[in-house]
């Protein structure tokens, strides 16, 4: 449980990390100080040997040692403060009443007017070499600076012990604060695998790690909602649109097999069948080639062609169908040379152009454009029908939606959208003008150079 949870886990290294950078602290102190008192004690110890300097260095047997003593008490004020005189060869020559017993003779063999300290258990020694060969020792107790020291790190480990809880407790509250938002979007995303897709992560810092996050999470629940929407509404439609001719295959065959009919009657049933299930059929293979796009397994050749030509032989095939309904193919075809598959740039070409077919108006007209400019490859198809209501415009290109059912007649509404997946499988886009009244133009545009296929 405690290596799952990231709040415990930053909590124990932010606690590990503060206990260690405060027992460096404190013990700096700590030692800063220790050095502190040894320097003053260092400091009155030289302050207590000066004065009685002049009576150390006579020449040996200049004084006797009971002179010598006494003129070392008369100049020795501090009582605290014991000394020893050794001659060269470790005899001792003078040592005060109240010098400690196990006083080692300084076995170091220094310059004469050299002074050098050193410390024994409980006690601080400054040791002179004289001009004769003696040795000097001057010491005190350190019993009150142990003392001070002790307080001193008492002092340091209470202080220590009330700012560890403390550390602690901003840890936490600044663990707790920073993993908010982690729990925001936990909770956030519980919500929304349960059901509610409409749900998202408020949180009021924008602009940290956590915020961009929360942002780009946001975005990709918003494409998620409106995938499973438009899934769901893809369903509906494509029930929908399979319903009608099973309804109709159904009722024909119901109807015939009611009573015994004529063969011409069994005929006529028959071609109603065979045109209901060419419809499912169409519908079938535009929702296979839709899921393909969408799989991005959808085989995409990749050569050179001009989309002229390309254009230029599905008008070929359309001109009849136009002729039946009454509309002029009016072309305008300059060389447009680019990488792509001919079969399906071809087909989004069919779609559109039949699309402005049908929904011209007897008599009217449809301009198909090619060119190539500044490295650009388009395509505009252009109509004179009734246009594009402005409400209709951003949702043409939807599956199954069509503006005018009336003008859709037998049609499934996955032309334009098939269309609109060819072009961005070759890494281009296609677009739609319209005023009502005034026809719509589709626009087809690409690189020349590279098709993204």
């Amino acid at each position: 449980m405690f290596t799952n949870s990231i709040r415990l886990r930053i909590q124990a290294w932010y606690g590990a990390l503060l206990v260690l950078v405060l027992t460096g602290l404190l013990s700096s102190f700590y030692f800063l100080e220790r050095r502190e008192q040894y320097r003053r004690v260092d400091e009155r110890l030289q302050q207590a040997f000066i004065p009685v300097l002049p009576a150390l260095i006579s020449p040996r047997g200049d004084l006797d040692p009971r002179r010598r003593e006494r003129e070392m008490l008369t100049r020795l004020h501090d009582t605290t403060t014991y000394y020893l005189v050794w001659s060269p060869e470790g005899d001792v020559l003078v040592r005060s009443p109240n010098a400690p017993d196990g006083i080692e003779w300084p076995r170091e063999r220094l310059g004469a007017g050299r002074t050098v300290f050193r410390t024994r258990p409980g006690y601080r020694e400054l040791v002179h070499f004289g001009p004769g060969g003696e040795r000097v020792l001057f010491g005190t107790t350190l019993q009150p600076v142990n003392t001070a020291l002790r307080r001193f790190a008492w002092a340091l480990t209470g202080l220590g012990l009330g700012i560890v809880p403390v550390g602690l407790l901003v840890g936490w509250w600044i663990a707790t604060r920073a993993l908010r938002p982690i729990a925001a979007i936990s909770a956030t995303a519980e919500h929304i695998a349960a059901g509610d897709r409409s749900r998202r992560i408020a949180l009021a810092e924008t602009d940290s790690e956590l915020g961009r996050l929360a942002g780009v999470l946001n975005a990709t629940f918003s494409r998620l909602e409106a995938a499973f929407d438009e899934q769901a509404r893809f369903t509906a439609d494509a029930a929908h649109e399979l319903r009608t001719p099973v309804s109709v295959i159904l009722t024909q065959t119901q109807t015939a097999l009611s009573r015994e009919r004529a063969a011409a009657e069994y005929r006529e049933t028959l071609d109603a069948c065979q045109r209901a299930a060419q419809r499912m059929r169409r519908l079938v293979e535009s929702l296979l080639q839709l899921t393909r796009f969408d799989a991005g397994q959808e085989p995409m050749k990749r050569e050179s062609l001009d989309l002229a030509v390309t254009a230029r032989d599905c008008i070929q095939l359309l001109r009849p169908l136009a002729e039946q309904k009454n509309v002029r193919l009016l072309t305008e075809f300059a060389a447009a040379e680019c990488t792509g598959d001919a079969d399906h740039l071809g087909q989004v070409i069919t779609n559109l152009v039949t699309n402005a077919i049908h929904c011209n108006q007897p008599g009217g007209e449809v301009q198909i454009q090619t060119r190539s400019d500044s490295g650009v490859t388009s395509l505009s198809v252009a109509d004179t029908g009734p246009g594009i209501a402005a409400e209709d415009l951003p949702h043409i290109f939807e599956r199954f939606y069509r503006a005018d059912s009336s003008r859709s007649e037998g049609r499934s509404g996955l032309g334009l959208a098939i269309a609109k997946a060819i072009i961005e499988a070759h890494g281009g886009t296609i677009t739609v003008k319209s005023q009502p009244g005034r026809g719509a133009t589709f626009i087809v545009k690409f690189r020349s150079d590279a098709s993204g296929v």
